[in-house]
């Protein structure tokens, strides 16, 4: 009974160790998702985060990543909110790399004022990479005919049913450096000053958390209970911040989509299964 009157004052009466609120973005950076196939995208995590950084009490918010990468426009979206929120609730930012925190995953990570790995994560891989299929002889061995109608001599770019241009392909190498560069500028920009003087940290090439540490990707080497407690006493406790559920315990849009039936078929149709196939392709190139 007692422990129940203590929880009902306010914080600053209390005598109890800090909460520290923990967030966890883990999963493949992809716009869309569903409730069956969730994504780790702005949309989803976006209440999640603003209710992590309005805990008043707390000095700083943990959060635990775990992602291959993915969209990096929903990767540099998220960065955007962490530190936005970061700097309007100044609060400190403290990221903790579980298996892995490459390329889009490492772009988020760039967020926190400290990044923290456990020395055998995965970190770096900061790089642009597009990928697909081409099937150029499918349709006629099938007996299909195509037929594509365009206004404007570029509208079947990188067409897959059509052999591979050489301009298409300068076009998209362009799109990838210009990417390319925005992210070594995030590096950069947060990390500058702890690189290590190689070329290797911007080739796409991935290390272990010990490694990373030694190339300035990381600030240390750790895990979020013990570097917690260690820096705020014996008795912090961490609070895993998730998203609201509605009235019968599903939860609310916005931070996982609720989907019906056209979505479990959605799920089912090729374009499902392409998408499970990319995202499996991105973990394993981890070996994950």
């Amino acid at each position: 009974m007692a422990g129940l009157f203590r929880k009902l004052l306010p914080r600053r009466f209390r005598k109890d160790g800090v909460t520290i609120p923990v967030v966890r973005l883990h999963g493949a950076i992809m716009a869309g998702g569903s409730q069956f196939r969730p994504a780790l995208n702005l949309a989803n995590i976006a209440p999640v985060l603003e209710k992590a950084f309005s805990m008043k009490d707390a000095p700083a918010v943990a959060i635990s990543v775990n992602s291959p990468g993915g969209s990096p426009v929903q990767s540099r979206l998220i960065y955007q909110r962490i530190r936005d929120l970061a700097d309007e609730k100044k609060k400190r930012v403290i990221i903790f790399v579980e298996d892995v925190a490459a390329s889009g995953g490492y772009m988020i990570a760039l967020a926190g004022d400290e990044i923290i790995a456990d020395p055998t994560s995965i970190v770096g891989s900061i790089g642009v990479v597009s990928g697909g299929f081409g099937f150029p002889e499918l349709l006629k061995k099938i007996g299909v005919e195509r037929r594509v109608y365009t206004a404007g001599s570029n509208k079947v770019m990188l067409d897959p049913f059509q052999p591979e241009k050489e301009t298409d392909i300068e076009f998209l190498k362009g799109l990838q450096l210009e990417i390319h560069d925005i992210f070594i500028g995030m590096v950069k920009a947060r990390r500058g000053h702890l690189l290590a003087d190689t070329p290797d940290i911007f080739s796409g090439l991935f290390w272990t958390g010990r490694r990373g540490q030694e190339l300035g990707l990381v600030d240390s080497l750790g895990d979020m209970r013990g570097e917690l407690k260690k820096r705020f006493g014996a008795k912090t406790e961490l609070q895993l911040v998730s998203a609201s559920r509605g009235l019968f315990g599903r939860r609310q849009p916005g931070a996982s989509l609720v989907g019906g039936m056209a979505e479990r078929f959605a799920a089912s149709t090729v374009s499902g299964l392409a998408e499970v196939a990319e995202e499996r392709a991105l973990w394993g190139r981890f070996g994950l």
